[in-house]
């Protein structure tokens, strides 16, 4: 039997909001708040509020940001997601990756550091809970403790 599936939101049930077709060559920097599908070149930095995805086709030369990434071209620059970032094995970075999550196919190109994200905790939250932890392990009897 097929499990159900979740209400996920996949870029292919998104709303399209930009195309850039192939052949097609945009020089400048890019800003787009909705889906942006990227089949020809860019030559500058791009920013997406929502999802980014190059085509096989597809160039950019300068580095992008958006909430989730997929690379089915070339990307010379850096990439920012928010969330996943998807290199496809036609996909080219050459470049540093920042993201939440990170999966690269086989025979896929990546030249750069890649740096993972999470969820963030309120500062002194670690600090915090680590400082009893460390008094425990420093301490071998109850003298001590009362020292400390």
């Amino acid at each position: 039997m097929l499990a159900k599936s979740k209400n996920v939101t996949t870029p292919a049930q998104t709303k399209m909001g930009t195309i850039l077709g192939p052949g097609t060559v945009f020089n400048g920097d890019f800003t787009a708040p909705d889906m942006v599908r990227i089949d020809g070149t860019v030559n500058g930095n791009c920013s997406c509020d929502n999802n980014l995805i190059v085509g096989q086709e597809g160039v950019i030369n300068g580095d992008l940001s958006a909430d989730n990434v997929v690379i089915s071209g070339k990307v010379t620059g850096n990439i920012s997601a928010k969330g996943k970032l998807e290199l496809y094995s036609t996909g080219k970075i050459t470049g540093d990756v920042t993201a939440r999550s990170l999966v690269i196919d086989e025979n896929a190109y990546f030249e750069g550091r890649c740096t993972m994200t999470t969820t963030q905790q309120p500062e002194g939250a670690a600090q915090a809970d680590s400082a009893p932890a460390a008094r425990k392990r420093i301490s071998e009897s109850p003298e001590e403790d009362e020292a400390l």
